[in-house]
């Protein structure tokens, strides 16, 4: 079959979803070559994005694929990179420490980060909503919930922009290798130091059976919760917030009915979320998907932007309507590896957005603010910044 060259292609990372429909008329799955990867299937259907997120004949783990020989870091050690049961293991260990109760019980000290947020960047009337609001945020709750409040917050958003979104494979290298000597040390610091917090929780976390996390288990675990904890909302909100200000109908709609909030963040999850395609797959075995088969061996990634706009989940999807039902999106996955954090991420995502809208009524695009620069890759959905003004 031919293979769908995505090289130098400028306007993808800007809008792929005309792509992503192109491909979808064509099939449900494709074999594309990108600036990243020579060679990589993407599935594009809502109902096959599903199945293979669920499909155990697709691994995480690609230190089981012989092709894949590089030497692996302690943040590889994570829920994201590996298979039942090893992954099952981790989530038991992590999920009784990552409770809706818990989750719960932090609204009001996000209503009141946020407040405070908004209280210092409202009275200059004009900002970078990612900088002032949108990374602060997240990042100030992900810290506080895992008892590292200290953290060096810049040079920690560098080394995670520079492994989530790389400009180069050798720039990626560098930045992983970085991170695991950083967060070795955050963990030895906090070992010597306990607290009532999410890491010293996992640093002294047992099963029933008395398994706990390994040191590299500790690294790869502290890895995913600051990395996936924080970044992934940054782009919900700032997602959000841009699609409610190119759709100014929605926007008026959501001030005058500010109860709406609840469905409008699942719909800017479904119309725009912040996670382009979840993190790779490998074939186990040769597998049919549509009419084609991915032979064993092969690297997949599932575009969950393009499931979420497929016409034969959501009629009209390329439409922004708050009032849509837009439950089962695929924004937070599906299956085992759904994301551990989506409560968190929902909660953050509609304290803030409300907050920002009440507390900005005139809130609009700053028309001296350039053009959109996109995150590069195909993994995170997203602007590096958003200047706005009220």
């Amino acid at each position: 079959m031919s293979v769908i060259d995505l090289r130098g292609v400028a306007d993808f990372s800007a809008n792929p979803y005309p792509y992503y429909a192109k491909m979808r008329a064509e099939g449900p799955a494709h074999l594309v070559r990108t600036d990243d990867f020579e060679r990589v299937w993407l599935i594009v259907g809502y109902e096959e994005a599903r199945a293979v997120l669920s499909d155990q004949r697709f691994s995480k783990d690609w230190r089981t694929i012989e092709r894949f020989t590089a030497s692996s870091n302690p943040i590889n050690a994570n829920m994201l990179e590996t298979d039942a049961p090893h992954h099952t293991r981790l989530r038991k260990l992590v999920a009784r420490e990552f409770t809706a109760r818990r989750i719960e019980s932090m609204r009001p000290r996000v209503e009141q980060i946020t407040s405070d947020l908004l209280d210092a960047m409202v009275p200059a009337g004009s900002a970078d909503l990612i900088d002032a609001l949108a990374f602060p945020l997240p990042m100030t709750v992900i810290c506080e919930l895992l008892g590292v409040p200290d953290i060096d917050r810049d040079a920690f958003r560098l080394l995670s922009n520079a492994i989530v979104t790389p400009l180069s494979p050798e720039k990626e290298s560098e930045a992983v290798h970085a991170m695991g000597a950083y967060l070795d040390e955050l963990i030895e610091d906090k070992r010597c130091a306990p607290g009532d917090d999410l890491m010293s929780a996992l640093i002294q976390a047992r099963d029933d059976e008395g398994d706990r996390l390994s040191p590299d288990e500790l690294i790869g675990m502290a890895f995913l919760l600051l990395v996936a904890g924080h970044e992934t909302t940054v782009n919900l909100i700032s997602n959000g917030v841009r699609a409610l200000l190119d759709h100014p109908e929605q926007l008026a709609l959501l001030r005058t009915e500010p109860e709406l909030i609840d469905g409008a963040v699942e719909e800017m999850l479904r119309y725009d979320g912040p996670v382009g395609t979840a993190t790779f797959r490998f074939t186990r075995e040769p597998v049919q998907v549509g009419p084609v088969v991915i032979p064993r061996g092969e690297a997949v990634l599932v575009a969950l932007g393009s499931g979420d706009r497929d016409p034969g989940r959501y009629p009209d999807p390329d439409t922004f309507d708050i009032r849509r039902a837009a439950q089962g999106h695929l924004a937070f996955g599906h299956g085992i590896h759904f994301c551990l954090g989506a409560p968190l991420a929902r909660m953050e995502g509609r304290v803030a957005i409300r907050a920002l809208l009440e507390r900005c009524p005139a809130l609009v695009r700053d028309p001296d603010g350039g053009e959109p620069d996109w995150l590069p890759g195909l993994l995170l959905r997203g602007v590096r910044r958003l200047p706005v003004r009220w």
